[in-house]
């Protein structure tokens, strides 16, 4: 089948999204992390779109969809949430399955929160929703949290440079030579356009809005007990395996799966991890 590249405006805001499948097939919506955009799916997407409508959007500031002047948008989590539920009622996504990662999980995780009936089930792939799941590596940026000062502010440019997305998409990884440099350089590419670097400062500043919200997504986990399934890298510094763990304590028949790999699971990972979901999903009727 064939990977559409399509665009819409949301609010004014022109986003992004590929898309394969039928129309009329069950979907799957594809949330990307920081620091990437739906390219990161690019091995994923031939996996599911046999049986599966596969939507993956790029975040406002993100990717291929539009960069607002953070002087005129407002870079938070609840304001991307806003936007990408919008993106669902105009792309027509009426009940669908989520697969999300890094931010994309409290993305994810609020469009369930609002609009719990529509989800058919998850995916989390190192998307974290319990503080066990949240390592030492995020200590810079919790004390920005704390003292939101410019000095603060500054020490977390270092989290933008290319040797950090290196990191990001090679750390835990049994062999590094066997992940293409070409989604890390497209990252370096996005984030290196002006402006971009305020606006993912300001998504780290917000952050700690997701984490602050970890207890209402676990309640509606309680409530709704979605099936959910956990591929996991093992090896990622940012979002440990306790994190995907803990899941359980909310699901119990939630199915946790790790894999040998680290932050960027699917860079390694992606046929077993699509195996895993084709099968969960069907499980499911999801």
């Amino acid at each position: 089948m064939s990977i559409h590249h399509r665009s819409v405006s949301i609010g004014g805001v022109d986003i992004f999204y590929r898309e394969a499948g039928r129309l009329d097939a069950p979907a799957i919506l594809l949330l990307h992390g920081f620091p990437s955009a739906s390219h990161m799916f690019r091995d994923l997407i031939p996996e599911l779109e046999a049986n599966h409508r596969v939507v993956a959007p790029d975040l406002p500031g993100f990717g291929q969809s539009a960069q607002p002047d953070s002087h005129a948008f407002t870079y938070s989590f609840d304001n991307l949430s806003r936007i990408i539920d919008g993106f669902t009622e105009q792309v027509g996504l009426t009940r669908y399955a989520i697969y999300v990662f890094d931010y994309g999980a409290p993305i994810g995780f609020r469009l369930a929160v609002k609009h719990p009936t529509r989800i058919a089930g998850i995916i989390s792939q190192n998307g974290n929703a319990y503080l066990e799941g949240v390592s030492d590596a995020f200590n810079p940026i919790q004390a920005y949290w704390k003292a939101p000062t410019q000095e603060n502010r500054d020490a977390l440019r270092g989290f933008l440079t290319p040797q950090t997305t290196l990191f990001q998409y090679t750390q835990g990884v049994a062999d590094p030579t066997t992940v293409s440099p070409d989604g890390r350089s497209l990252d370096d590419f996005y984030l290196a356009r002006p402006g971009n670097a305020e606006i993912q400062l300001d998504l780290f500043l917000d952050y700690q809005s997701n984490v602050a919200s970890y207890a209402t997504f676990q309640q509606y986990f309680r409530t709704y007990q979605p099936p959910l399934l956990a591929v996991w890298g093992k090896n990622d510094p940012f979002f440990v395996p306790a994190g995907a763990e803990a899941f359980t304590r909310d699901l119990p028949k939630a199915d946790i799966r790790f894999f040998e790999t680290g932050h960027f699971a699917l860079e390694t990972h992606a046929k077993e991890i699509g195996a895993a979901i084709r099968e969960f999903l069907a499980k499911n009727n999801a």
